[in-house]
């Protein structure tokens, strides 16, 4: 009997010190423990149909990339993405059409054989992100622009259109960023990025963006952006952009929410002054039931040394505007959105009955449905 004994004692030994039941080092049951990365696919289609007052006789509407073009159905952006989410790792590719697409990238800098619009239009983002700590990301490649509250998909903006402000504002940037989550309220980055909304270079320079992000109660958001670089090609004599953006949001109930923007901008000239312009844009949202929403939008910009746009009149864009809009959502993935919009200029840059730059006003409506999923 004791012999038995013995005899399972030692087997059980041996049992426990085999190979295939050794427990694992506390290492890799700590990379077992860390779930792997989810992968998620989606797509997005927006179609629209413009009629602007002015009539423009190419069908391009000036100055607004949405809509962009005038008395036709078209599709302003249609995208695919997958998405990639993990503890440790993070990244989105996505490629898009429309003309939304056509109208942003149309300026892309192409120098060389192997840059320009061709490409470039066709990647909405490409980036990947490691967490190198707890509290910092840090990312590179396409990716969207952390300039202003309005982004490139219009599904997420409160209004349907973009504000002028956003669309004189990078959309998109390439780079690398690093992004310190400070704590639950305050998120910063520091970004390096080729320049001013493109992804092909057009002179040695790298630009610089920061933003801090500050959620100062459950209600409010506070932010604030600065932009710095040259923003002019390698044949030409340095022109150093800076750009600083305050913007606030507030969540203030009964249905109501508020968007507030304000941006200056200083761009430095060889041998004279300085060219400046300013905007601002405040957009209010009212949900009346779960399905409908109605948003309204004022805004001003004052670009009179042409900066950012060439006008060729003498008081450049100086231009105020206004949008009212209803959004209508009868299912999570399906949106209804109509707008109408004017402007009011300091000088003749809107088009009238087909004939371009004759009025100082201009205006459209538009209506969109949408699917995301």
């Amino acid at each position: 009997m004791i012999s038995l004994v013995l005899a399972a004692t030692l087997a059980t030994g041996l049992l426990v010190q085999s190979p295939d039941t050794v427990p694992a080092s506390p290492q890799a049951a700590a990379v077992d423990a860390v779930p792997k990365p989810a992968v998620s696919f989606g797509a997005f289609v927006d179609t629209y149909f413009a009629w602007d007052f002015g009539q423009p006789a190419t069908f391009d509407r000036p100055y607004t990339t949405q809509p962009a073009r005038h008395d036709e159905f078209n599709v302003n952006l249609a995208f695919l993405e997958a998405k990639l989410t993990g503890e440790k790792v993070r990244g989105r590719v996505a490629l898009q059409a429309g003309t939304s697409v056509q109208a942003n990238y149309s300026g892309e800098p192409n120098i060389g054989t192997v840059s320009g619009a061709d490409l470039a239009r066709v990647i909405q983002e490409a980036w990947v992100g490691v967490r190198v700590s707890p509290k910092f990301w840090v990312d590179g490649g396409i990716y969207f622009s952390p300039i202003g509250w309005e982004g490139f998909i219009s599904w997420d903006n409160p209004t349907y259109t973009r504000s002028l402000l956003a669309d004189y504002t990078p959309y998109f940037v390439t780079g690398a960023k690093l992004t310190w989550m400070a704590s639950s309220k305050v998120t910063a980055q520091l970004q390096v990025v080729n320049g001013w909304g493109n992804i092909s270079e057009n002179n040695p320079d790298k630009s610089v963006i920061a933003r801090v992000d500050w959620q100062a109660t459950p209600a409010l958001a506070l932010a604030y952006a600065i932009y710095a670089g040259n923003e002019q090609p390698d044949t030409l004599p340095t022109r150093t952009r800076y750009y600083n953006q305050l913007l606030a949001k507030l969540s203030a109930g009964h249905g109501w929410d508020l968007w507030g923007t304000f941006d200056v901008g200083v761009q430095t000239v060889p041998d004279a002054s300085s060219q400046t312009w300013y905007g601002a844009v405040l957009i209010a949202r009212k949900a009346v039931s779960s399905q409908v929403a109605v948003v309204g939008r004022v805004e001003g910009h004052s670009d009179r040394d042409q900066v950012l746009i060439l006008t060729g009149t003498p008081d450049g864009f100086r231009t105020i505007g206004g949008s009212i809009g209803v959004d209508v959502q009868p299912e999570e993935y399906l949106k209804w959105r109509t707008e109408l919009r004017g402007f009011a200029s300091s000088d003749p840059v809107w088009p009238r009955g087909g004939i371009p730059a004759s009025s100082e006003t201009g205006g459209f409506v538009v209506t969109s449905l949408s699917l995301r999923f």
